[in-house]
């Protein structure tokens, strides 16, 4: 494939300034049939446009010799490897190698990487204002603005403007915002049906399910368990469907090709919003988000009140990070922009919500308000050990890896997701790959010290766990009590019978090996041997 790098001016952006939507932005391809393959011997999947959405498997090379080519690219491939915890392994890595491949093509990859870092420190420092300047933008190109400080606010508004239109459905472009607020359960304990139409988040929801990564939701599903899904599911569904790649998705292009084309409301998230002009932008590879940005009369974006770039020319910088690192893509297959209401082109109603819901508070805060310069690209998650491992649903949140362990507690609390800042190794992956530079490693220490002082303040008595933890300190401050312990604890070996690991302890130390192991104390300590073999020398027994 003939290797380019993309750069968008901000004069070629402004010509999108006044229109309701941009064009699309797509990357030439080569024409390519299913099972060929490229100069590097990988295969080319074609994925088939349901309105833009596409499904990629079936084939059996290994993950990583899958080249996706299509409007869905790597997305909803790497949704239907093979599921399960050997799924995301494959998948994590496939997108990891994508990104390295596209990132080496940008010469000056960090200075982007800090430009975008600055831009959202100084959009953070003027938040007030440029919101401020948003809100009249948008009202002044015909468009409503609404101001939600929690979820409940957010999703009572959202629910009053499909009431208003006289729907009882709306078609809804991937957003990670309305998960987070729980808009489809509001939507539907108001008797309105939220119909996903990124295919990853129409399988989780189809399968009652929920998203398990940033980017690719579904990645925990295979395409047997898809087919399943949809047979069990999908109104009017050809029984004899297959698990063939393409039959999936003739079967979702039909069924939301029906949605779309009878969808009086649609409702988004935002990927950026231009505050000089009013203008609001999502990114995405299907083209589904294009058909509810477009087809509606109606249209709502729920949109976190830190989404917010000052001009285009700041837009430009987002542009080139966020495909790169999210879909290891020069850019993203598609990109809309909207601004306002335009007679007779898209949506006649356009409403924003501009959702708080703990972001104001996360702001006071120093050091953690880093976590608010994400842009959701999810290579924190392609990179982290412990996600790759454990998958998203471990995390309990809305926002799983890395981002959510930092994100998360402070929307919610930290007392509300206690264990989060320390699911992680502190290994900073993270950090050396994430496209604006947010330091999470820095921002997980600050949040466990967080708990701990939080804890410390509402407890009078010290619980078990900080009555060892100062136990230990006690004994590991003095050499001597520390060789002493370590002595004591040879006759420990006996526990572990003829293993090299002690799999149950007595109480209170049963709590530890009731879910891990404990290492058996080994014959001799490194002091006792330095002793024997050195005599001593340089060091205190």
């Amino acid at each position: 494939m003939t290797r380019f790098t993309h750069r968008i001016g901000a004069t070629g952006l402004a010509l999108f300034a006044s229109t309701t939507l941009a064009v699309t932005f797509a990357a030439t391809r080569p024409a390519a049939a299913d099972g060929d393959r490229d100069a590097s011997g990988r295969v080319y999947v074609q994925t088939n446009a349901a309105a833009g959405n596409a499904v990629v498997a079936g084939s059996n090379a290994h993950a990583a010799d899958i080249n996706v080519v299509g409007p869905l690219a790597l997305a909803s491939g790497l949704t239907l490897q093979n599921g399960g915890g050997g799924n995301i392994g494959k998948a994590t890595g496939t997108i990891r190698a994508k990104r390295a491949d596209v990132v080496g093509e940008v010469d000056d990859w960090e200075e982007l990487r800090e430009a975008g870092r600055a831009l959202k420190t100084s959009t953070m420092a003027r938040l007030p204002e440029l919101l401020t300047q948003l809100e009249d933008q948008v009202t002044a190109a015909g468009g409503t603005v609404h101001w939600a400080r929690d979820a409940v606010e957010a999703n009572t508004i959202v629910a009053d403007v499909v009431r208003a239109t006289g729907s009882d459905e709306v078609v809804k472009v991937k957003s990670m915002a309305t998960q987070e607020i729980g808009l489809n359960e509001a939507l539907a304990d108001a008797g309105i049906a939220a119909i996903e139409t990124d295919l990853a988040e129409l399988i989780v929801q189809l399968g009652h399910d929920a998203p398990s990564h940033i980017l690719v939701p579904a990645i925990h599903r295979n395409r047997a368990e898809i087919r399943e899904i949809f047979l069990r599911q999908m109104p009017d569904v050809d029984p004899d469907l297959t698990d063939e790649p393409r039959r999936l998705a003739m079967a979702a292009r039909a069924h939301l090709r029906r949605k779309f084309l009878s969808a009086r409301v649609g409702v988004s998230g935002a990927n950026f919003a231009v505050a000089e002009t009013g203008t609001l932008s999502v990114v995405e590879s299907e083209g589904n988000g294009r058909m509810c940005l477009t087809l509606p009369e109606t249209l709502i974006t729920v949109m976190g009140i830190e989404k917010l770039v000052p001009t285009w020319q700041d837009l430009e910088v987002f542009l080139q990070l966020l495909p790169r690192s999210s879909t290891g893509e020069r850019m993203n297959p598609y990109t809309s922009m909207w601004t306002g209401v335009h007679p007779g082109d898209g949506p006649q109603e356009v409403h924003l919500v501009l959702l708080d819901n703990g972001r104001t508070a996360a702001l006071a805060d120093e050091v953690g308000r880093q976590a608010l310069h994400c842009i959701r690209c999810s290579a924190c998650l392609n990179v982290c050990p412990v996600y790759e491992r454990t998958g998203g649903h471990a995390y309990g949140s809305v926002y799983p890896g890395p981002i959510g362990a930092i994100l998360s507690p402070q929307l919610t609390g930290v007392e509300d997701n206690p264990s989060l800042p320390f699911a992680s190794s502190l290994c900073g992956a993270c950090y050396d790959v994430c496209p604006v530079k947010i330091n999470i490693p820095e921002v997980l220490v600050h949040l466990r010290a967080r708990h701990v002082e939080e804890r410390r303040a509402t407890r009078i008595v010290p619980n078990a766990e900080e009555l060892a933890m100062a136990a230990a300190g006690w004994v590991m401050a003095d050499p001597r009590r520390y060789a002493a312990a370590q002595r004591a604890a040879r006759p420990g070996r006996i526990l572990a019978g003829g293993r090299e690991r002690i799999r149950a302890l007595p109480p209170p130390l049963s709590a530890w090996t009731a879910s891990r192991d404990a290492p058996k104390p080994p014959t001799e300590t490194f002091r006792d041997w330095w002793v024997r073999t050195r005599g001593g020398a340089g060091g205190t027994a």
